[in-house]
């Protein structure tokens, strides 16, 4: 996909208040929503950084190597967003008597561990 492409889709998503997927919305503190766009930012300067070292015809081994520290990053991210999902959403759904928050927590995670 192009990159021109992908800041389309991007700034589609931003601008949309629901979530492509589920159309269900999560409110998030200011510290927490800046906390994860940290990260993010922090994984695309990594990925800009894997183009750059493409660019310069860098050695494979020295691209591999950040691109593993790219999924750590990414997988880390995943880990606080998860953590923070059953804190909140899992929980107050349990609590108000909504069991299929199990179903759709058990279906997050087989996607996740494709």
């Amino acid at each position: 996909m192009e990159q021109e492409e992908i800041l389309e889709q991007t700034e589609t998503l931003e601008q949309s208040e629901e979530c492509c997927c589920t159309g269900k919305t999560k409110k998030r503190s200011q510290k927490a929503t800046k906390d994860l766009m940290n990260r993010l930012k922090r994984i695309e300067g990594q990925v800009r950084g894997v183009q750059g070292m493409l660019e310069r015809d860098a050695y494979c081994p020295d691209i591999l190597v950040q691109v593993s520290a790219i999924n750590a990053a990414l997988n880390s991210f995943n880990k606080v967003l998860l953590t923070e999902h059953l804190r909140t959403c899992v929980v107050d759904n349990i609590r108000e008597g909504n069991d299929q928050i199990i179903d759709e927590l058990v279906h997050t995670l087989k996607k996740m561990m494709k």
